[in-house]
């Protein structure tokens, strides 16, 4: 009597990575809008430091939003040449 083949217990590393960088890009919208309403919730502070702030969150979602696109991209085939063919 044999077993049949069994079935790996856990996902591929790549499909695996490839679906948590799918789960932060889904998030990503909801963290901009909560670091952009911060301020408000929190109060006070000059106009001076609430554009510095606005611009460091700006530019963060823009350098997170870049990785993950980067992540999020099919992986190279490195068998196929560089025409397709």
């Amino acid at each position: 009597m044999s077993r049949p083949p069994r079935q790996p217990l856990f996902l591929a590393r790549q499909t695996y990575r490839w679906r948590r960088a799918t789960d932060a890009a889904r998030l990503l919208p909801i963290l901009g809008v909560l670091l952009f309403l911060f301020p408000l919730l929190r109060g006070g502070g000059g106009t001076a430091a609430y554009s510095a702030y606005m611009f460091m969150v700006w530019l963060a979602l823009i350098i997170a939003a870049a990785f993950l696109s980067n992540r999020l991209s099919p992986p190279r085939n490195e068998t196929e040449d560089e025409d397709g063919g």
